[in-house]
């Protein structure tokens, strides 16, 4: 159980604050008794009316509004570039007595080793001018993603060495996760039938969105001092691809049948890893490791984990509501023609 009892309050600085992870942060935070400042162009309005917004665009260096103003915690979560964690820096050294950066797994080097844990060697960038790159350019280019997420840790630690946190999440899902990754199985599920999936006992590790954003406000709350990082994916136990797709199936209360496809079959009908079946990653080879890092240092942090089922049913009905103001298909998966397709050649290749 996750403990409840109100904190002392503090005043938090959130970078960003309206995104996937920015929001649940927020309510948390709220929720907790934080007083709560965010940071950011002034996108969006409907932010709960405790939360005081200072504007400002990273992309140009506008940090005015941050100047002369002190809290005891920043959470920086959307930068991609160096040089904002550096500009930032720059205007916050002295403000703040914490922050909180949150990385990715994808800055590790290899993913082949089973049981990693954070001392695993990183990406290093080995192109030219990374602190002149922009974050469109960064989007164009998300093959930099790793190497310029390192680049950012690097900033954090450089200017905050005795005040950082480094959460490095894997794929993070749950209601509004915009790319549908995980929801393009809760959904395929629901929609029953035959349906083709990977090996059962494939390993799989991911983090609700709103189990890192509160683990992110209580670490804040551990006023914790020196450098610290951590390895943010979940559960505390071996899920696997069965396991997920049995608790979905409980879950809708679905009649679909699982058809299982080997590696081998998969790659050679060119069923892509990750799109066109997401989430999922091969269990050999260089991916071998990628769904077993080791997540002990966080749990030993706090760091806790609802139940699989309460993310399935809130990802169901988050879908709902989104297609129901937004139509649209899903983002990620096999469409109903490719599946088909490909499970009449399984049928025939067994």
């Amino acid at each position: 159980m996750v403990d409840l009892t109100k904190p002392v309050p503090l005043s938090i600085l959130v970078l960003g604050g309206t995104g996937f992870i920015g929001i649940p942060q927020i309510d948390y935070a709220l929720a907790r008794g934080h007083r709560v400042t965010v940071f950011n162009r002034g996108s969006k309005s409907d932010l709960p009316a405790e939360v005081e917004v200072l504007i400002g665009d990273r992309a140009v260096n506008d940090y005015v509004a941050l100047k002369d103003r002190v809290w005891d915690v920043c959470i920086d979560t959307p930068t991609r570039v160096p040089h904002w964690v550096r500009d930032a820096a720059a205007v916050l050294r002295g403000q703040v007595a914490q922050y909180i950066f949150v990385s990715t797994t994808s800055v590790y080097a290899s993913d082949v080793a089973v049981g990693q844990a954070e001392c695993a060697p990183r990406l290093q960038y080995t192109g030219t001018d990374a602190y002149g790159m922009t974050a469109a350019q960064m989007a164009a280019n998300m093959l930099l993603y790793g190497e310029m997420k390192a680049l950012c840790e690097d900033e954090v630690m450089k200017h905050f060495p005795n005040r950082a946190t480094i959460i490095r999440p894997g794929l993070i899902v749950g209601p509004g996760d915009a790319t549908d990754r995980f929801t393009y199985w809760p959904v395929r599920v629901k929609a029953g039938g035959k349906m083709l999936v990977p090996p059962l006992q494939d390993p799989l590790q991911f983090i609700d969105v709103r189990d890192l954003a509160e683990w992110t406000i209580r670490l804040a709350e551990r006023r914790s001092k020196g450098a610290e990082i951590f390895n943010a994916k979940g559960p505390d136990y071996v899920l696997t691809v069965e396991a997920l797709l049995n608790c979905i199936r409980d879950v809708t209360q679905s009649e679909a049948v699982f058809c299982e496809a080997s590696i081998e079959f998969l790659t050679a009908h060119n069923v892509r890893y990750w799109s066109d079946l997401p989430v999922w990653l091969p269990s050999v080879g260089k991916f071998a490791g990628a769904h077993r890092r080791s997540n002990a240092a966080a749990i030993a942090a706090g760091l806790t984990y609802r139940a699989l089922a309460e993310t399935v049913r809130d990802t169901l009905a988050w879908w709902v509501q989104e297609i129901t103001r937004n139509p649209r298909g899903l983002k990620s998966g096999l469409s109903a023609e490719r599946e088909a397709a490909v499970l009449i050649l399984l049928a025939a290749f067994t």
